[in-house]
């Protein structure tokens, strides 16, 4: 009996001992990632629900038992909706809690308000939004469309599929909107088509009364929309109270998916047109897999849309990366993930590692009455980002940039009291309207 003892007692230190060197050696503290967004302000309506997906994709990553042996833990910062902001809550994750990566960001004026705090740090930021392009850090991964994986193509399918001639350009007054229209503008004088007027709406402003009067009195064959928030809510709903029929005069956004569409009165845009990577109507097991986890985890009658499936597949790449890396710290992590490839919901896509931007597929669908999207177009592959057009060099496009942000003051978002500007809500035409 005393040697049975003494064998309990010997297995018993041996345990002991051998889980306080296993806790010495191997670190299962929970790994720290940052989530920044706009939970406030004019872009939370579209915001919100990115949290959502990131979430849920960090939930599924520990119900797979985590990382490298350790569980993941998300912090999630307000952005709200002004780039400042976004620049102390991106330092306050790094410097205070500790993230090692962040995944943030709606607007490219935000980003821009990120990107040197990340630079500074040599730190992380994963965008996943579909952006303007003319930009390329080591520090982000850019996993939304690049100018050629939504804007172009989007222009082209309206020339040749809707025999567009005159294009009215309308966005809020911020940096991406601006660099949009530039290439749009470069591509409509390649194809020899009128760009008839370019308006601007400030940045959160619901009064969007002179960018409809001006469609209406211009009637061009199609607006291309990249206005914002709560801005392009009201904007949608003001043209269809004008009047302004998509089987005359359609638009075509980049801004808006299936959660804008249910946040405003059935058939605001129904007949309109989006360009995308991602719909939830794609027809794929994995899309039907990713659909039906979010309703599960957020309501049955949630929709999904590009930004929030670009959100979750961003999670899940960086997730591949860690284990790639067998690391969390930032460097080879962020090495690792310029090899990233994966069968997401939209389909196969992949992190270009000379760009560090993602090969994504496009989609342009046609808005139903349900809130859906009907896809019209869809590319046969992923397509190769290429954030700077050949329409103009890069430095070009990058005096472009700065140049905007040195007229307004060093800021990202055009100052609307500015004196300069027009009085009108929306921004004066820079082009003379056609007779």
């Amino acid at each position: 009996m005393l040697r049975i003892g003494l064998l309990v007692v010997a297995g018993v230190a041996i345990t002991f001992t051998w889980r306080v060197f296993d806790r010495i050696l191997n670190d299962r503290s929970p790994i720290i990632v940052g989530i920044l967004h706009s939970q406030t302000g004019p872009m939370a309506v579209s915001e919100l629900s990115m949290i959502e997906a990131e979430v849920l994709a960090l939930e599924e990553i520990n119900a797979e038992g985590g990382l490298l042996g350790r569980p993941v833990k998300w912090i999630i910062a307000d952005g709200a909706s002004d780039p400042p902001t976004f620049a102390k809550q991106a330092d306050r994750l790094i410097s205070k809690d500790g993230a090692c990566v962040i995944f943030g960001c709606w607007t490219s004026a935000s980003r821009k308000g990120v990107l040197p705090v990340v630079e500074a740090a040599d730190h992380l930021l994963v965008y996943p939004m579909a952006y303007e392009g003319l930009e390329q850090s080591p520090n982000i991964i850019y996993t939304g469309a690049a100018p050629n994986q939504q804007i172009t193509p989007a222009v082209q399918w309206c020339h040749e599929k809707l025999g567009a001639r005159r294009f009215f350009l309308v966005g809020s007054d911020y940096v991406w909107p601006h660099c949009v229209n530039a290439i749009i503008g470069d591509q409509l004088a390649a194809l020899g088509a009128e760009k008839v007027a370019e308006a601007y709406i400030p940045f959160g402003s619901m009064d969007v009364s002179a960018a409809v009067n001006a469609i209406v009195d211009t009637k061009p064959d199609v607006v291309l929309s990249s206005v914002v928030g709560d801005s392009a809510l009201a904007f949608a709903q003001a043209l269809r109270q004008a009047g302004v029929d998509p089987a005359k005069t359609p638009v075509l956004t980049f801004a808006l998916g299936e959660n804008e569409l249910h946040a405003m009165p059935l058939g605001s845009m129904v007949g309109n047109y989006a360009s995308w990577s991602y719909f939830q109507s794609i027809d794929r097991p994995e899309n039907v897999q990713f659909v039906s986890a979010f309703k599960a985890r957020y309501g049955r009658d949630r929709t999904v849309q590009d930004v929030m499936e670009t959100a979750y597949f961003s999670v899940k790449l960086w997730a591949q990366a860690v284990r790639e890396a067998d690391n969390t710290d930032v460097r080879p992590v962020r090495y690792a993930l310029r090899r990233q490839s994966l069968n997401a919901p939209e389909g196969t896509i992949a992190v270009d590692p000379q760009t560090q931007h993602t090969w994504r597929p496009v989609s342009i669908g046609r808005i139903r009455n349900d809130g859906q999207f009907e896809i019209v177009w869809r590319s046969r592959t992923a397509v190769r980002p290429v954030p700077f057009p050949s329409s103009r060099p890069r430095e070009v496009w990058e005096k472009f940039v700065l140049d905007l942000n040195r007229s307004w003051g060093g800021q990202w978002i055009a100052p609307a009291a500015d004196p300069t500007r027009a009085a009108s809500p929306a921004r004066a035409l820079r082009e003379k309207p056609a007779p």
